[in-house]
């Protein structure tokens, strides 16, 4: 493959993810593999769609996790628990609602952390 250079103003018109410094330069999150980091940013970026007034959440499936990362449904789940607050580091929290409805994730703001 060949790409083509930059020219001008072509360098601003991509949208980008965008993960906190804090994530890689912090001691307390050594244990999260670049992939969670990386889908922390993700969900981090869908949360600015879902603000509304209290507590604001997001959606994302496994499935979303498996086809952002194509990567296999194991780990697409070992992510999800890296960042959990009840098997993981506790950067999301995700609530079941059943039904066959996703389960609502509420990302956390690390920032606010005391430890």
């Amino acid at each position: 493959m060949q790409f083509e250079y930059f020219y001008g103003k072509q360098g601003g018109q991509y949208s980008f993810y965008r993960i906190p410094k804090q994530l890689f330069t912090e001691h307390r999150f050594d244990t999260l593999s670049i992939g969670a980091k990386l889908l922390y940013g993700m969900m981090i970026d869908r949360m600015e769609l879902s603000q509304k007034q209290g507590r604001v959440y997001i959606y994302f499936t496994v499935d979303e996790v498996k086809d952002r990362f194509h990567c296999a449904n194991d780990k697409a789940v070992k992510l999800m628990r890296e960042l959990d607050y009840d098997k993981g580091i506790g950067l999301i929290e995700s609530v079941r609602q059943g039904l066959g409805k996703p389960n609502i994730i509420y990302v956390k703001n690390f920032v606010s952390d005391t430890d």
